[in-house]
């Protein structure tokens, strides 16, 4: 990590087919090699859900956003997990990430559907990428005591 200045964010161009930028986030995480049509072309959940695709999207990515996670901090010889909240920008990372592992693990054929199926369960309120998220509250949600070796 540099000490000299911040790292500049990267500018992030909309989708060109939708016209946001969550889900252009989320289609240069999917791609990989530089396969970026291959990415474009996932947007079956049009097909087996009936309600429109972005907002389900929006609706799946909220429902994975976790609001605290744990961090391990040092005192004295302990280790302590202390939970701390998610900045913004990190609970929509983490989120996008999650949401691609769980899809990837998942037992379908194609990605297409892999990831259908997990963001329509994602909206849902189940599916791994939930569980995930409720996993990380629990977490922290148990280590609650140790929350004033905040920094």
């Amino acid at each position: 990590m540099s000490r000299r200045h911040k790292a500049e964010k990267r500018e992030v161009n909309p989708d060109p087919k939708f016209g946001d930028v969550v889900l252009s986030k989320f289609m240069n995480s999917i791609m990989k090699e530089g396969k970026k049509s291959v990415a474009e072309n996932i947007d079956r959940m049009q097909s087996r859900a009936k309600a429109d695709p972005i907002q389900l999207f929006h609706s799946a990515l909220e429902n994975v956003m976790p609001a605290v996670e744990v961090r391990s901090r040092r005192v004295g010889g302990a280790t302590y997990q202390v939970p701390v909240e998610v900045r913004p920008e990190r609970r929509q990372a983490l989120a996008i990430r999650w949401l691609i592992t769980a899809a990837r693990s998942r037992n379908e054929n194609t990605m297409e559907e892999r990831l259908s199926g997990e963001l329509l369960d994602a909206a849902n309120n189940r599916g791994t990428a939930v569980k995930k998220r409720e996993d990380t509250h629990k977490m922290a949600e148990a280590n609650r005591a140790f929350s004033h070796y905040r920094w």
